[in-house]
C-alpha cells in the first residue's frame, strides 16, 4: 500500500464531515487524487438524486487532496474559491471523483475535479469543479 495514500487516507479520515459522508480516497500520485463514495439513502435529497452539497464536498475535498500533494515543506491546503458545474442529476449506487493539479505553485493551486456517478449500466459524468488552493502555514 502507498505511504501517501495511507496519509490521505488519514487526511479523510481526521475531517469529521468528510468521514461521516463515507467518501473514501482510493489512488494519489503527485498531482492527483480519486476518491469514491457508495451511495446512501442519507446522501439523497427529496428528489431521489444526489444532494449536490455531497458531490461539492466529493470534489472539494478530493481536489485539495491532490493539491496537497504537491505541497513542499509543511504548508496546508485550504479551498480559497471554487467553482461547481452539476451537469445532471446523480441517481445510481457509487461516485466517484478525479481531481488533478492544473496549475501548481508555491502560494495558490489551481485545481480541477470531475465526479462520475455509476449505476448498473455505466458512469455519467454529474459535476465538475474548478478551484483554487491556497497553501497556509499550519498553526
Amino acid at each position: 500500500m502507498n505511504a501517501d495514500l495511507d496519509a490521505v487516507r488519514g487526511i479523510f479520515g481526521g475531517a469529521p464531515f468528510v468521514a461521516d459522508l463515507g467518501i473514501e480516497p482510493t489512488r494519489l500520485v503527485a498531482g492527483e487524487c480519486d476518491s469514491a463514495l457508495v451511495l446512501q439513502p442519507r446522501h439523497l435529497q427529496h428528489s431521489g438524486q444526489v444532494h449536490a452539497g455531497v458531490m461539492a464536498t466529493m470534489a472539494d475535498h478530493t481536489a485539495g487532496a491532490a493539491a496537497q500533494s504537491m505541497v513542499r515543506g509543511g504548508g496546508l491546503i485550504v479551498t480559497a474559491e471554487l467553482k461547481l458545474n452539476l451537469l445532471r442529476a446523480a441517481k445510481g449506487e457509487r461516485l466517484e471523483c478525479r481531481a488533478r493539479v492544473v496549475k501548481p505553485g508555491r502560494n495558490l493551486m489551481f485545481t480541477e475535479a470531475e465526479v462520475l456517478c455509476f449505476d448498473g449500466t455505466g458512469s455519467t459524468k454529474v459535476a465538475t469543479l474548478s478551484a483554487t488552493m491556497a497553501v497556509v502555514e499550519p498553526r
